[in-house]
């Protein structure tokens, strides 16, 4: 009997729908394993279609296709390494999230993912039958048993797999990012090694998913919880894992152990990356903005102008009458720190003509938001037009504090395709401003130094829709308004709770008003990079019309 097994992890960038494309990697990666001497290659949960691919999986021919590609991928596969691949499987009415085993030309085992998680970004429950816990399968030497992603979250899958003979744990997984996310991940984990007495590998999927970047970070426990091997975040890549028969049972051979960066690192390059994949995987090679020379606008283009190069990054000045010369130096200047195209077009002609146009309907009427936001809109339609003549994304730049409270305009500085920053609050952004001005990294096409310069960092936040307007004339300070924010929204506390913790009862329920009257304006919004675990979409679903308030 073998006393070793040498398993290959790809940690790689499915697109969903991609059936072939996908499939084409599954194969370079099989070559790679089958030159390694490797005994099996694995790949993540559902790397065959994409993740999450959402109610797509309930339409017949598209899962028909995904179990075809699986099928002629195991033909063109059969003299080498065992291939494990996620994908669907419907039969019999039935239709599971499955794991599925390819060796000698044949799918030889197809494991089904028995829990199905059904919080935050996930509905499995919705799509997907709940499959039978599984048996462990032979790969050469070894018993390996699979819990597909939720089930290695629990005791009984895991258990039941050690029971009935697995020597190791194989987990595949499509698991996107939140901040910190990897040591809950390593927690858990950790905790089915101690319980089962077995090497556990976890195998996760990475790239970007509409709003979900999946960050991979995948790594091998031995028994006791000591870790063998840790894959970087954030890269895609192979890693053939060593494993050696004791007197013990199977252990893996310690190997490489990337470091991990901090939240602050992590949390950019995830804005990078679901910005990177979300044009690449659409289909758009450029993007523009609206450079207002503020400070949500200068990091949105910087997260641009590092995701795709500061030569597919065209910046635009809008400016009006209430524009000041500091915003107008400030926005050149990050245009030109960051080498991207500037266009200055100034909306007074086009403000004129609406104005104008609009004259006899408003006829002794005194001017309100109503003229502000038609600046905002004008901007909007204008932007709208190049993207639509030169073939560009237009990106939003909204910030979650202005996201959470309707603090921007529909059809205005909202129109767009993409939010980088969707889910960072604002107090964030002028940190995320300053890590970037301090911090370079190789995947980063952007320029090294301070690209945002300190003047848009330190002045105080204006829309310049009117005469001398700060954010604050509107809203509390920042600091107030997102400590407020996130204890309504991130942590769902009461306005009782907020009141204890200190803040001013009459501050908490004018934000928690806005909060709820600004729902269609979400429902209406650009997806944007998902950062935490309360981020605006998927994570939290709150009904558009709803008089309900809390009066505690």
């Amino acid at each position: 009997m073998a006393d070793q097994f040498r398993l290959t992890l790809a940690q790689l960038n499915p697109t969903v729908g991609d059936f072939h494309g996908n499939a084409a990697q599954a194969r370079e990666a099989w070559q790679a394993a089958k030159d390694a001497g490797a005994d099996m290659l694995a790949l993540p949960e559902m790397f065959l279609t994409g993740y999450q691919v959402q109610d797509m999986v309930m339409k017949p021919a598209f899962t028909s296709d995904a179990m075809a590609v699986i099928e002629q991928l195991a033909r063109d596969c059969a003299d080498g390494p065992t291939i494990g691949i996620g994908g669907p499987f419907a039969a019999h009415g039935h239709l599971y999230n499955a794991y599925y085993i390819l060796r000698g030309g044949e799918i030889v085992t197809r494991v089904f993912k028995h829990r199905l998680p059904n919080e935050t970004v996930f509905d499995e429950k919705r799509v997907y039958d709940s499959g039978p816990i599984n048996g462990p399968y032979s790969v050469g030497p070894v018993r390996i048993g699979t819990p597909i992603c939720e089930d290695a979250w629990g005791e009984e899958v895991c258990e039941a797999l050690a029971e009935t003979g697995a020597e190791i744990l194989l987990v595949p997984n499509g698991s996107p990012y939140h901040r910190n996310k990897h040591d809950e991940r390593l927690s858990i984990m950790v905790s089915r090694v101690v319980e089962t007495e077995l090497p556990l590998v976890y195998l996760n999927m990475l790239g970007g998913q509409d709003d979900q970047m999946f960050d991979g970070a995948s790594f091998v426990l031995n028994p006791g919880g000591k870790l063998a091997v840790q894959m970087p975040a954030m890269d895609t890549g192979l890693c053939h894992v060593d494993f050696v028969r004791t007197d013990d049972g199977w252990r893996a051979v310690e190997g490489d152990k990337a470091h991990l960066p901090d939240e602050w690192e992590q949390d950019y390059r995830v804005m990078v990356e679901t910005l990177r994949d979300y044009l690449r995987k659409s289909g758009f090679k450029k993007v523009l903005l609206g450079l207002s020379g503020g400070i949500d606008s200068a990091i949105v283009a910087t997260i641009a102008a590092d995701a795709i190069g500061a030569d597919n990054v065209r910046c635009v000045m809008l400016p009006s009458e209430y524009t000041s010369q500091g915003s107008l130096d400030d926005a050149e200047a990050v245009a030109k720190a960051l080498g991207c195209h500037y266009d200055y077009v100034p909306i007074a002609q086009g403000r004129a003509a609406i104005t104008e146009t609009l004259a006899p309907l408003f006829a002794g009427l005194q001017p309100d938001l109503t003229e502000e936001n038609i600046q905002s809109r004008l901007r909007g339609l204008l932007l709208m037009a190049m993207s639509n003549k030169f073939g560009e994304m237009l990106l939003t730049t909204g910030n979650k504090s202005e996201v959470a409270v309707g603090y921007a305009t529909i059809y205005g500085d909202m129109a767009g395709g993409y939010n980088p920053i969707k889910d960072l609050y604002k107090t964030r952004v002028f940190e995320m401003c300053r890590w970037r001005n301090d911090n370079h990294r190789d995947w980063m096409m952007g320029p090294v130094g301070e690209v945002i310069p300190t003047s848009i960092i330190d002045k105080p936040p204006s829309a310049e829709l009117r005469e001398d307007q700060k954010d604050e004339d509107s809203l509390p300070p920042y600091d107030v308004l997102d400590a407020i924010l996130t204890m309504l929204i991130d942590e769902e506390k009461s306005v009782a709770e907020i009141v204890a913790a200190g803040y001013d009862r009459e501050t908490i329920k004018r934000v928690e008003h806005l909060v709820y009257i600004s729902e269609y304006k979400r429902f209406q919004s650009a997806p944007g990079a998902r950062l935490t675990p309360r981020a605006f979409w998927l994570d939290r679903r709150y009904p558009i019309v709803n008089r309900w308030r809390d009066t505690s």
